[in-house]
């Protein structure tokens, strides 16, 4: 059994959980989980002595299963996987777990995420939720301030103990792989604690992600000194080697998600919420965080039905709330449906599809949360009678004055129904995440959008843990609404999961896979994955195309924000219509998303997209290249 002074072993036996599969006690069992989990990396003497960057390429053909992710030692991780007999899940969960190491400001164990899942044995697509959940503690008006009766600033809010979420993805990847994997956790980590180990070369991507944190890592000791060495940025071309989080993973392997749900990891990330490890001298006001250990027993993973519509005669899955991505993405596509989009006419079609995320996300404003907690007419929304009262709103040469009212998905529906009320506020939500698609040689696909929210999450760091915790419950709502005013669905409340933008999308074409896609992008993730399907399924790009074109994001404010080389493209053609165009914001500036993709192009046959520059472009792998 693992031992170490500072970091033993939970106290008594675990007591096993729904979904949790607990680790043997016998120290021969370990061993032999260590010596199982050898036939998914790469053998020793194929490695190399020193770590350097595996080369990345955007698009890959070919045959035996597939992987796209923004990171190369992911993908290769996720390779290794599918050629030693794992399926898409478990190469999946291992890649999320190597992201963790080479990614650690939008992918950690501090942190959650979304997954869309298609199972070839059943055919049926699956939805499995793994988002954060509040403290039992929290309140509708826990981001008040008491003293001014006004909300905190966001920037205070996000590096606090307040932001921080109950973390779901190590549950989120025991159920998962309970359900759909071949592969045990305590194997599918072993490729993560290599590299975390070994370290990995630091790109440009990490450099500029540390520089954006410097001044607040600074200010929260274990973080300044885990993600600053010797003070200073990791420079472009060195090695980072994270030896706390290969001995966290370690740990994980041996007893568990117990080990950090009941468990002395549990009481760790616990104490680092109440009393924030704040650097001597540092001036920074960091709030505690209202999290105790029984919010970690309390949380569940959860299998969930996906949302489902069908678009061009395809099926499209998404998932369901708490996220608003396959809601708001089956919204706007039901919209869409009500029109013809000429490939040859791209500026209309994108008028069009402006208009329509406009409208889908006023509805997602007004209706969209944790449908656990509140009531969500998910139904009503997804329905095509209440699409046909949105599209009928829809001028074809004339934007509409934004932000538009939400309408009213009551079930009567009638031709053109004026929308009555006030639109709800865009909340604000970190557009760092990542996003992984993967799939096997039995026809098995994984898409799977993770996430600690900011990039560096809430910036504090488990003390000699190696990973940041998230800051997911910013994206609540600061505030009640006022008197007279609609309700919120959005509301901070005790164990109640935040609404997420995450978009993991599985299309079936004849109960088939056909696509799979996803982005990070906050609330840009919903018009990244449905501007992507309309360049794929309407405007005759291929998915390589589709995926590179230029961007642009409408969610129903006065601008339309977009990326530099869309605006030169459509910006004449588009103002025209009324569309106020402006360059989106960032970070970074002027890139909406890193997105990835995968077709199957004909049984067998799967083809890889990665970006092949925003945010330095990621990397896709097949098992067997075609020729």
């Amino acid at each position: 059994m693992f031992r170490s002074p500072s970091h033993p072993p939970p106290s008594g036996p675990p007591r096993g959980r729904r979904f949790r599969r607990t680790a043997p006690a016998a120290a021969v069992a370990v061993a032999a989980a260590l010596a199982a989990s050898a036939a998914l990396t790469v053998p020793a003497s194929a490695r190399p002595r020193h770590p350097s960057e595996p080369g990345k390429r955007p698009v890959a053909t070919g045959y035996g299963g597939a992987v796209s992710t923004v990171d190369p030692y992911a993908s290769r991780t996720a390779l290794d996987v599918l050629k030693h007999g794992g399926n898409a899940m478990d190469a999946a969960v291992a890649a999320a777990a190597t992201l963790g190491v080479t990614e650690p400001y939008v992918a950690a164990i501090g942190g959650g995420g979304f997954m869309t899942y298609y199972d070839a044995r059943s055919g049926r697509v699956h939805a499995i939720d793994g988002r954060e959940i509040a403290p039992r503690r929290m309140r509708e008006d826990s981001f008040v301030d008491p003293e001014t009766g006004e909300p905190l600033p966001f920037g205070e809010a996000v590096t606090s103990g307040l932001g921080v979420g109950v973390p779901g993805t190590v549950a989120q990847w025991e159920l998962a792989l309970d359900r759909f994997g071949k592969r045990k956790l305590r194997h599918l980590l072993r490729p993560a604690i290599e590299v975390a180990e070994e370290g990995f070369v630091v790109d440009r991507e990490f450099h500029d992600q540390t520089a954006v944190n410097e001044e607040r890592f600074r200010d929260i000791a274990p973080t300044r000194e885990l993600f600053l060495p010797d003070g200073k940025v990791p420079a472009v071309g060195s090695v980072f080697r994270n030896p706390d989080l290969a001995d966290t993973y370690r740990a994980l392997a041996r007893y568990g998600g117990d080990w950090l749900y009941e468990g002395r990891l549990g009481r760790e990330i616990v104490r680092t919420v109440a009393d924030p490890p704040v650097a001597p001298g540092a001036a920074r006001t960091v709030r505690p965080g209202l999290m105790r250990p029984g919010d970690l027993d309390a949380y569940r993973a959860k299998l969930r039905k996906p949302t489902h519509v069908s678009y061009r005669g395809l099926d499209v899955y998404g998932m369901p709330p708490p996220s608003s991505g396959g809601s708001t993405v089956g919204e706007a596509l039901n919209i869409l449906e009500e029109f013809d989009l000429a490939e040859d006419r791209p500026a209309d079609a994108l008028h069009l599809y402006l208009e329509a995320s406009k409208l889908a996300y006023a509805d997602r404003g007004r209706y969209l949360g944790d449908a656990d907690k509140v009531d969500v007419p998910l139904g009503e929304l997804l329905s095509q009678g209440f699409a046909g009262e949105r599209a009928c709103l829809i001028k074809p040469d004339e934007a509409a004055a934004a932000p538009v009212p939400p309408g009213s998905p009551d079930g009567r529906y009638g031709p053109c129904e004026p929308a009555r009320g006030a639109a709800a506020p865009l909340t604000r939500e970190g557009p760092q995440t990542t996003h992984l698609v993967v799939s096997d040689r039995w026809g098995n696909v994984a898409s799977y959008t993770l996430s600690i929210e900011q990039f560096g999450g809430s910036g504090l760091t488990v003390p000699g843990r190696g990973f940041l915790l998230n800051n997911q419950l910013t994206d609540f709502s600061f505030e009640p609404p006022g008197p007279g005013e609609a309700p919120d669905p959005n509301l901070p409340g005790p164990h109640k999961r935040p609404r997420s933008s995450m978009a993991p999308t599985i299309v079936l074409e004849d109960g088939r896979p056909r696509l799979a896609l996803g982005t990070p992008g906050g609330s840009t993730i919903i018009t990244t994955v449905l501007q992507i399907l309309v360049n794929r399924l309407d405007l005759g790009m291929d998915l390589p195309e589709a995926l590179n074109a230029p961007r642009a994001t409408q969610r129903n404010t006065p601008q339309v924000f977009a990326e530099q080389e869309f605006i030169d493209r459509y910006g004449d053609e588009l103002r025209a219509r009324g569309h106020e165009l402006e360059l989106f914001a960032g970070p970074p500036r002027g890139v909406i998303g890193a997105a990835n993709a995968l077709e199957i192009l004909r049984p067998g046959l799967v083809q890889a997209v990665a970006e092949p520059e925003r945010r330095g472009g990621g990397s896709a792998l097949v098992v067997r290249p075609a020729r």
